[in-house]
């Protein structure tokens, strides 16, 4: 099997074997963390970091984790909310005036949380991505495909600028200096949403599925989902430096899985860890109230959405393209956190799945 680095308590132990189980069968590199109470009882890596599997992984290599850092942005309206200062059931407009444009003043920023805002797709050029004032004004002028709220449909790089674009008019911080400032920086948190040049070396450039090339380009997981009509984002603009260096806030998270575990231990352990609380035990329930339920119009899947995260019966999380997946347990206060640099074709995936299983083996043995 796979050599596994790092530490993890004997209970659970079928953890690290998972992830040494995934690199056998032919991954290039990944890390996997377990947290309960807000502290590790898994924190391991293994692998490479580059394709050529010349580079080790190591303790503090990051990457791409893809639409993980969807959470982390939901993390900073929800503490916004949880402060008084952003009305989850407001217009939109009440925060943005110039979004009332084009049939959007009845969006409300629970909407934009939700995926029902009706903006699904993004139609701009890739290289407009990195230019904050011309997504957020071109996403602005759009006009919704629904009636916002009646219907979900997965925003899967527009999310993070409209909720972004919020963050920032109501604390004229941008949502990666807010995130850095108020989450990442008081729990000690290795997770960057614009990445700057000191972290490159630490990178792990994500690598396409078997038998592809960097042109690869997302697609639902069901072959049979509408095609989404919105500009394609490639393998090899993830790993370029203009994407590290933008704030993608769907999209352009980096972070390895330890620092995606701490960050939403917060939401698994009542709003607080490590003595750092960022918020109440109501802020964290908000979350999990149901928004929509029913069939995405993009994913072409029955999907559950929260307030920022997708709903899994009594679990609560997110995943991202290519693989990477962070669950939270908030009745055993746990959060499991995968992240890997190896995609696969979305339909043949299950790796984060197996790691979350892996992590209920232990949670079995840890209650017992």
């Amino acid at each position: 099997m796979a050599d596994i680095q790092g530490s993890y308590d004997d209970l659970f132990t079928a953890v690290p074997s998972a992830l040494a189980a995934l690199l056998y069968e032919g991954d290039v590199g990944g890390s996997v963390a377990v947290f309960v109470d807000g502290e590790p009882v898994v924190d391991v890596w293994g692998g490479y970091v580059d394709a050529g599997r010349t580079v080790p992984w190591g303790r503090d290599t990051i990457v791409n984790v893809w639409s993980v850092t969807k959470t982390m942005t939901a993390l900073c309206a929800l503490v916004l909310a949880d402060r008084g200062e952003l009305d989850l059931e407001a217009p939109v407009a009440r925060y943005w005036p110039e979004f009332a444009a084009a049939g959007k003043d009845g969006v409300l920023v629970r909407h934009l949380l939700a995926h029902t805002a009706g903006l699904p797709d993004w139609e701009g050029p890739v290289d407009e991505l990195y230019d904050w004032p011309s997504a957020t004004a071109r996403l602005a002028g759009q006009a919704p495909q629904w009636e916002p709220g009646s219907a979900a449909g997965y925003h899967s790089v527009t999310q993070g600028f409209l909720v972004g674009e919020v963050v920032r008019r109501i604390t004229g911080r941008s949502v990666g200096q807010y995130f850095a400032e108020e989450v990442a920086g008081p729990l000690g948190a290795d997770f960057h949403i614009g990445l700057s040049a000191e972290h490159d070396h630490r990178v792990a450039p994500t690598v396409p599925p078997p038998s592809r090339d960097e042109d690869y380009t997302a697609s639902a997981a069901r072959s049979d989902a509408n095609a989404s009509a919105g500009t394609a984002i490639r393998v090899r603009d993830g790993n370029s430096v203009a994407w590290r260096r933008a704030q993608i806030p769907a999209a352009s998270g980096f972070g390895n899985a330890r620092s995606v575990a701490l960050a939403q231990s917060v939401i698994a352990c009542g709003g607080a860890v490590r003595g750092v609380r960022l918020l109440s035990q109501g802020g964290c329930d908000r979350a999990w109230v149901e928004q929509f339920s029913g069939e995405d119009r993009i994913l072409g899947m029955p999907v559950r959405y929260g307030l920022g995260y997708g709903l899994f019966g009594s679990t609560y999380g997110w995943g991202g393209w290519g693989g990477s997946l962070v669950m939270i347990e908030p009745e055993a206060r746990m959060a499991v956190a995968y992240v890997t640099n190896q995609m696969r074709e979305p339909a043949e995936d299950q790796r984060g799945l197996e790691i979350v299983m892996s992590a209920y083996d232990g949670l079995k043995g840890l209650r017992s």
